[in-house]
């Protein structure tokens, strides 16, 4: 008899996705975690998101 391989769980829907990358999870984090109707902080977490994904892109280029 073979063994199924463990699939991991989907995560809660409500969650942020996770990459592996603490600074980029943190952000992504941070963006999920302010309010909806907090239509300001959310642009502010959103930019922050961005400068973070830039700045690891930036790591990887020549």
């Amino acid at each position: 008899m073979s063994e199924q391989p463990q699939v991991a769980a989907d995560p809660a829907p409500d969650a942020p996705p996770e990459t592996g990358d603490i600074v980029i999870d943190s952000a992504l984090g941070a963006l999920a975690a302010v309010p909806e109707e907090d239509l300001d902080a959310r642009l502010a977490a959103g930019e922050e998101v961005q400068r973070t994904l830039r700045s690891r892109l930036g790591d990887l280029g020549g």
